[in-house]
C-alpha cells in the first residue's frame, strides 16, 4: 500500500515537472517569437512581409520546416524551390538567419505556432487597423510622439533620439537610425508598418523595446503621421546638416566675439604698465 502511494506521487510528479516545462518552452517560444518573428508574420492575421503562419505545419513538411527556420539562407542558396517561392511572393524579402536559433528551438516554436493555429484568435493575430482616413489628432498626436513632446506610456525613448523625418524643424532629429520620411511607403502600408512597431527586429530597437513596447494607441498616432508624411512633397534632404553647419559657424563668431570682449581690458591691462616701464 506505501509503495503503490509513493509510486502514485512520483507519478504526479513527473507529470507535473513535464507539465510546467512544456509551459515554460511554450513560453520562451512565444517571447522569442514577439521579438523576432512577429514583426515579419502573423498567426491568423494575414500576410505581412512574410505569409501568414497559421497551420503552417500542415501546409508543409514539419522537419523541412524546422531545418528552414534555423537556417533559411542554406535553402535559398541552395536553390530550393519552396524557399524559392516564399522569397518571390515576399516581393524579394529574405527571412534572415536569425541569432540564437537551433532546430531544437525551431521545433518549440512550431509547437507553439500549432497551439496558436487553434485558437479562435492567436495572440499573434496581429494590430486590427482600419483603412478608413486618419483625423487631424491622430496625426498631431503621432508628430508629439515622434518628438518627444508626448511621453510613451511604458518609457520608450522618443523617436527623434536616433531618427529624423523630413518635415522637423532645424536639425530634424538624430542620424544614428533611418530617416522616417517614407518608410510608409518603405514598408508598404498600414498593416506592415503598425505590426513593425508592435515589435520592432532590428538590432538597436529589439533591447530598447523589448519591455517598453508602445501601446496600440501609439502605434495608430504614429502610423498616422508617418502616412502623412510620406504623401508629402520631399524636402531637401541636405537641409538639417545645412542648417547644423550654419549653427556652427554662428556659435563660433558668437565665441570670438566673446572672447575678445572678456579679454580685451585684461590684455590692456598687461601691456599698459610694460610700455610705461612700471616696474
Amino acid at each position: 500500500m506505501m509503495q503503490r502511494t509513493i509510486r502514485h506521487l512520483l507519478t504526479t510528479a513527473a507529470v507535473v515537472i513535464v507539465a510546467m516545462g512544456s509551459a515554460r518552452a511554450a513560453d520562451d517560444a512565444a517571447s522569442y517569437f514577439r521579438q523576432n518573428c512577429m514583426s515579419c508574420h502573423t498567426i491568423g492575421g494575414g500576410r505581412l512581409v512574410g505569409p501568414d503562419l497559421k497551420n503552417v505545419t500542415q501546409s508543409k513538411d514539419r522537419a523541412w520546416l524546422q531545418r528552414f527556420v534555423a537556417n533559411p539562407k542554406s535553402f535559398l542558396d541552395g536553390g530550393d524551390p519552396y524557399a524559392a517561392r516564399l522569397k518571390e511572393e515576399a516581393r524579394g524579402a529574405v527571412m534572415p538567419n536569425i541569432s540564437g536559433i537551433d532546430e531544437t528551438k525551431a521545433s518549440s516554436l512550431l509547437d507553439m505556432i500549432e497551439q496558436e493555429s487553434k485558437l479562435p484568435k492567436s495572440q499573434f493575430a496581429g494590430l486590427n487597423i482600419s483603412y478608413q482616413p486618419f483625423t487631424s489628432v491622430d496625426v498631431a498626436n503621432g508628430r508629439k510622439i515622434i518628438l518627444g513632446e508626448r511621453h510613451l506610456a511604458n518609457g520608450g525613448p522618443a523617436c527623434i533620439s536616433c531618427h529624423s523625418v523630413s518635415d522637423m524643424a532645424m536639425l530634424g532629429g538624430g542620424r544614428l537610425a533611418p530617416d522616417l520620411t517614407k518608410v510608409y511607403e518603405r514598408m508598404l502600408g498600414r498593416k506592415n508598418l503598425a505590426s513593425w512597431l508592435q515589435a520592432p527586429a532590428t538590432p538597436t530597437m529589439r533591447p530598447l523595446f523589448v519591455n517598453t513596447s508602445l501601446t496600440n494607441d501609439e502605434i495608430l498616432s504614429l502610423v498616422a503621421y508617418l502616412e502623412t508624411t510620406a504623401r508629402q512633397p520631399q524636402q531637401a534632404s541636405d537641409t538639417a546638416t545645412l542648417s547644423f553647419l550654419f549653427l556652427g559657424l554662428g556659435g563660433t563668431v558668437l565665441g570670438f566675439i566673446g572672447a575678445d570682449t572678456i579679454w580685451r581690458k585684461r590684455l590692456r591691462g598687461v601691456r599698459k604698465p610694460m610700455v610705461r616701464g612700471d616696474k
